[in-house]
C-alpha cells in the first residue's frame, strides 16, 4: 500500500491541548471529552483551529498510554488549569497518510518504521496522529489519518 511517506522539517506549531494517561480501551472516551473541552475553549474566543486535530502518543503502553489531545492554533493562547497552551516542537519529521479503520493502523506504523530504518533515521519516540475526518462523518474505510513521527 502507498502511504506517501516523506521526511520534512517544520517550525514550532502552537497548540491547545490536554494531557492524559489512559488505557487504549478508554482512549475514545478520553479523546472525545478532550476535544470537546479544547474546541469549546477555542470557539469561546472566536478562533478556529489552524490544522487538523491530533493525538500525540508519548509511549505505546496500551494500559497506560501517555497522550496529548488537541488542535494546532494560529497563535499562542493563555492556558487554563484544564486546557494547556503548548507547541509541537520544531524539527525533522517523517509522515505518511493512512486511509482505513483505526484498527488497521499497524500497517502504516510498520511502513514508517521500516522506511526510517532503511534510511538510518532515528525516531524520538513521540508520534502524532492527525485526524482528517471521524467515524461519525464517514465509513471506516474512508477514515483519513496522517501519522507523523518526530525524528532526530
Amino acid at each position: 500500500m502507498y502511504y506517501g511517506i516523506e521526511l520534512f522539517e517544520t517550525a514550532a506549531q502552537p497548540v491547545l491541548s490536554q494531557r492524559h494517561v489512559t488505557s487504549v480501551d478508554q482512549l475514545p472516551v478520553v479523546i472525545g471529552k478532550a476535544y470537546e473541552a479544547v474546541f469549546s475553549y477555542l470557539y469561546e474566543r472566536g478562533e478556529q483551529p489552524a490544522d487538523m486535530p491530533f493525538v500525540a502518543y508519548y509511549n505505546m503502553d496500551m494500559t497506560a498510554l501517555e497522550v496529548e489531545i488537541g488542535v494546532p492554533v494560529a497563535r499562542v493562547f493563555d492556558g487554563t488549569p484544564e486546557i494547556q497552551s503548548g507547541e509541537i516542537p520544531a524539527g525533522k519529521k517523517v509522515a505518511g497518510m493512512y486511509q482505513g479503520p483505526y484498527a488497521g493502523m499497524t500497517a502504516i506504523y510498520d511502513a514508517l518504521n521500516q522506511w526510517m530504518a532503511e534510511r538510518a533515521i532515528e525516531p524520538t519516540g513521540v508520534v502524532y496522529e492527525y485526524y482528517y475526518n471521524s467515524p461519525e462523518e464517514v465509513t471506516e474505510s474512508e477514515l483519513l489519518t496522517k501519522v507523523v513521527f518526530l525524528v532526530k
